[in-house]
């Protein structure tokens, strides 16, 4: 039993002991099947804080012959398989975390892994392998003194091609790979191989490593997706357990729309339960740097694409383009698709559209927006808590004002002529309202269609539910009587506490243009 060759079950013990644990063994039933066949290597490309490295323990922990994990695995689903014991801790496993190399070795990287692993193996069959041999020659030796084929799991296989500009140590390491994956003798002792990483597989000139590898990534990862990130069924279950609100936990951390399967990141959902908060977690967790990289690219489109987005839309992306690498990102679908391979965006393949996935990511790119270059944008998120604070006191004047405000900031990136402008400018104004608010466009409602509902969820605390009008060339009492005589606070119908009838106007004509003015109501009649 060593670290890199054939590792205990104690990296799987720890999750498996968290107060929070969702069963993922139903991927060991996946990959039960591909052991020993010719799809038998999976590259999982994923954003951070996935669940990835959870499950390299929990397949180390299965596979390796340095420990019994009958126990460990007890009341869970790989447990009522049929195949259960044939394959559990029946094979000579390496599991390799590339990163904690790359940190200390990375200029000889690839010798120190291959003396780690022969160290680990020595330590069992001693002067039974040759270990002068090329890595592929002696795990060949191992399997023929034992006749147990390998498991071979890399953690952050593409922390070296992400890193390195050394071409030579680029592909020292790809040989490496090669040898571990492709050569005649791993044909022989090769029963399974699971790399993860955060970009999927780059193409290579001249390489051929990797090209035998299934992959699956935050693009299409069927049918493996809901064994990374939690589904909405766990995540419901888990809220009923630790008594949080589910929809506040949706609106929060859902949106990864991965092979029709909503998935949400499992790190987040983790952290909002074991605090009973809800925050960012994620960004506090994973740089967002990276945001500004690549939103600020001066690609024609971009800005306005990313605008689109954090006004509640979604856009159209190519992701054939990106090469799977940031080094080479050399226009705005590039740029998008990279964001959606590191989780900053969600993609919805039906679609081919990029979008905002949830609240979370949205305060990641408010902080990145903050930090970089686009002052202006900044500036007027900056004021979206006290817009909100404003209208829940009711001082319109105030609210008028700085939705003006908004309103110069974001009108050179929307077309500011309509009441469908105005509505995604009042989206971007009430940017951090979504923390409390289900927010619903054109929601059907008494006689028609109200523009904005504001339906607090259970973490709203004190703020009262919102419906917002928009008249273009009107005025704000016009909006009042509209949502009046057509009914459209029916929209909360069986909602008792406070509701505000709030009624704003653009002026783009006559002495006010530009001018916006607005009118806050309490709705004091029984619904």
């Amino acid at each position: 039993m060593g670290i890199y060759f054939n590792p205990n079950n104690e990296s799987y013990k720890r999750a498996r002991n968290s107060q929070i644990y969702v069963d993922k063994t139903g991927l060991i039933e996946y990959l039960n099947k591909r052991l020993s066949t010719e799809e038998n290597c999976i590259a999982l490309s994923h954003a951070r804080r996935f669940g990835k490295s959870q499950a390299a323990g929990m397949i180390d922990a299965y596979y390796s012959l340095g420990s019994d994990s009958t126990k460990l695995f007890e009341d869970t689903k790989i447990a009522k398989s049929n195949d259960f014991e044939k394959y559990r801790n029946k094979y000579n496993v390496i599991h390799l975390d590339i990163s904690s190399f790359w940190d200390f070795y990375k200029d000889n990287i690839v010798e120190k892994i291959v003396e780690y692993i022969c160290d680990d193996i020595r330590e069992i069959y001693e002067d039974k392998i040759v270990y002068s041999k090329m890595i592929h020659s002696i795990l060949m030796n191992v399997y023929r003194v034992s006749n147990i084929p390998f498991v071979i799991i890399i953690d952050e296989w593409d922390c070296v091609i992400r890193n390195s500009e050394d071409k030579e140590l680029v592909h020292r390491y790809l040989q490496f790979l090669h040898s571990l994956f492709k050569s005649e003798e791993s044909k022989s002792f090769l029963a399974l191989a699971y790399i993860t990483g955060i970009l999927p597989i780059k193409k290579i000139k001249d390489e051929s490593a990797l090209n035998n590898f299934r992959e699956y990534t935050m693009l299409d990862s069927y049918p493996i997706a809901e064994y990374f990130g939690f589904t909405e069924e766990e995540v419901r279950e888990l809220c009923k357990e630790y008594d949080m609100d589910f929809e506040s936990t949706k609106a929060w951390y859902n949106g990864y729309l991965i092979d029709g399967k909503h998935m949400y990141n499992p790190n987040s959902v983790s952290m909002a339960l074991d605090r009973h908060k809800f925050d960012s977690y994620w960004k506090n967790t994973s740089s967002f740097a990276s945001i500004n990289t690549f939103i600020t690219m001066n690609y024609a489109g971009l800005k306005d694409d990313i605008m689109k987005m954090l006004a509640g839309g979604k856009v159209r992306v190519n992701t054939n383009t990106f090469q799977n690498d940031f080094s080479t990102v050399a226009s705005k679908d590039d740029a998008l698709t990279a964001l959606i391979h590191l989780g900053y965006l969600g993609y919805d393949a039906d679609k081919k559209s990029a979008f905002i996935p949830n609240y979370e990511v949205a305060t990641a790119f408010e902080a990145a927006i903050q930090t970089g270059e686009w002052k202006d944008i900044a500036k007027a998120i900056s004021i979206c808590d006290e817009l909100l604070d404003e209208t829940i006191d009711g001082n319109a004047d105030r609210v008028a004002e700085l939705i003006e405000q908004a309103h110069e900031t974001y009108t050179s990136v929307l077309n500011y002529n309509d009441e469908n402008s105005l509505s995604c400018v009042l989206t971007m104004a009430y940017f951090t309202a979504p923390a409390y608010y289900d927010i619903i466009r054109e929601h059907p409602a008494g006689k028609g269609y109200a523009d904005f509902i504001f339906k607090p969820r259970a973490n709203a605390g004190w703020r009262p539910a919102m419906v917002v009008e928009l008249k273009y060339n009107k005025s704000a009492d016009t909006a009042i009587k509209q949502i009046k005589e057509k009914r459209y606070q029916g929209a909360l119908s069986g909602y008792n506490d406070k509701i505000l009838l709030v009624g704003i106007n653009y002026d783009a004509e006559g002495k006010d243009k530009k001018h916006h003015t607005c009118v806050i109501e309490e709705w004091k009649v029984n619904l």
